[in-house]
């Protein structure tokens, strides 16, 4: 779908689109709208009213959601950071290429024995 397209469409085409997405998913699991809802504990008209596009709350589609199995639609909504290439190039760099001897002259400079001459 062309983002443009997306912007021109209202606040009610949406929600209109949420209610048709949970509507074509419970009715290709064969589930009446009674079933859906006491699976996803809300209240039969709450459905109702979400698949006609009306009064929807992001809470109530998140359970519906849940009850029809189709949570990861959500997965869209990760906000993955984002590393800038010269970040991750200076990143990779200052890892460990190999392993190193251990620094024993140092270990042996600080326990030097005293000297009985």
């Amino acid at each position: 779908m062309d983002i443009s397209y997306s912007y021109a469409l209202t606040d009610a085409a949406f929600l209109n689109r949420l209610g048709t997405f949970i509507k074509h998913h419970r009715l290709d699991q064969n589930k009446t709208q009674k079933q859906l809802a006491e699976e996803a504990g809300v209240n039969r008209t709450t459905l109702v009213e979400l698949e006609k596009g009306k009064n929807a709350n992001l809470l109530t589609f998140i359970q519906l959601l849940r009850a029809l199995k189709q949570l990861q639609v959500m997965e869209q909504f990760v906000a993955e950071p984002l590393i800038s290439p010269l970040l991750l190039a200076e990143m990779q760099h200052s890892m460990r290429k190999r392993a190193g001897k251990t620094k024993l002259s140092a270990v042996k400079a600080t326990k030097k024995p005293s000297s009985t001459w």
